[in-house]
């Protein structure tokens, strides 16, 4: 009678013991997941509306960034992926460089290039302050003339002619040189499409885009090589409850299955800001954005597994004969 009390009592402790490692584990799965919202890549700060994590961020802007594994802020495109040299919150845009057209370097060498294009399902768009230089254009497919005489005559198609007296083309930025044997012309295409077809009939393509310095006009702005894209910030009020200190100061993010509102703290998932226990503690048993458990180690997976299938056993078998032990009731 005593050993069955004994064996019962015994068993008793280690399912609690069992449903104990359950339980850390899982909280180990369900860890902060603001911590998982890396802030930079390289130099560059990542904040609200992007993320490079997946889950972070605003989901119009998902996939949209990627960091490399040397430190290198990227951004993909349908015509491939751009180095970031600059991204601006106050100013909300982005600057990439394009490896594949035209710079001092090549010379009057215009190696064969490809188009930059932008998704239009997403919140980027060109910036108004990018201004292009195409080289050794077809006369026959493209309007090729000073500006000023030409829109004076023709001032309906004044914004379809590539401008060959521009300043840019006179004052190749950055370049020491000018091109005696090749036509340049500037032009600012309205849309990416514009570009593609400009590219169909030039040899080469180099973009500029006016950088403001905050010098006294007209000398607040200088030309630098690279594209400059615009973007949105969406600002809603669920977002900014999340990110007040005052109440927890989380990270805005987004439920990587449903793409629906996620406050990131460092105690959990809320739908409101981090101070909102109970919606976190519940939250935090319901939502795991994508790449969560890459934190949790194969032992700890393996134990819940172990820990699962000991109490079945258990349960099937009980109760086990106390002192005897097989390679059915054996733990390790």
């Amino acid at each position: 009678m005593l050993l069955s009390l004994m064996c019962s009592l015994l068993t008793h402790t280690m399912s609690l013991l069992l449903i104990q490692l359950i339980l850390s584990s899982f909280l180990t799965l369900t860890t902060s997941q603001s911590s998982l919202c890396r802030t930079s890549c390289g130099d560059i700060p990542i904040k609200y509306p992007f993320g490079i994590d997946d889950g972070c961020g605003s989901p119009y802007y998902r996939h949209i960034l990627q960091c490399s594994n040397s430190g290198k802020l990227e951004l993909r495109t349908p015509s491939g992926r751009y180095p970031v040299r600059n991204l601006s919150y106050s100013d909300p845009h982005v600057v990439v460089t394009d490896p594949f057209m035209w710079s001092c370097e090549d010379g009057e060498k215009f190696r064969p290039t490809r188009p930059f294009s932008l998704d239009t399902a997403t919140h980027f768009k060109l910036s108004p302050q990018n201004e292009y230089m195409f080289f050794n254009c077809s006369q026959d497919s493209v309007i090729i003339q000073p500006k000023p005489m030409f829109c004076e005559h023709f001032p309906e198609h004044c914004d379809s002619s590539c401008d060959s007296a521009s300043y840019l083309c006179r004052h190749l930025p950055g370049c020491s040189f000018a091109l005696p044997r090749s036509t340049c012309c500037s032009y600012y295409p309205k849309a990416t499409e514009s570009l593609r077809l400009m590219l169909k009939y030039c040899a080469s393509y180099a973009s500029v885009y006016w950088k403001n310095v905050g010098a006294p006009m007209p000398y607040d702005q200088v030309p630098e090589y690279g594209i400059r894209v615009d973007f949105d910030i969406p600002v809603t009020t669920r977002c900014l409850q999340c990110q007040d200190p005052l109440k927890g100061g989380g990270t805005c993010g987004f439920d990587t299955q449903n793409q629906s509102f996620i406050c990131l703290c460092k105690d959990g998932n809320s739908t409101t800001h981090c101070k909102d226990y109970d919606i976190a503690r519940h939250n935090r048993r319901v939502h795991v954005i994508a790449g969560t458990v890459t934190g949790v180690s194969v032992a700890g997976a393996f134990g819940i597994g172990a820990a699962v299938w000991y109490l079945k056993k258990v349960r099937a078998k009980a109760p086990v004969t106390c002192g005897v032990q097989s390679n059915e009731n054996r733990l390790f």
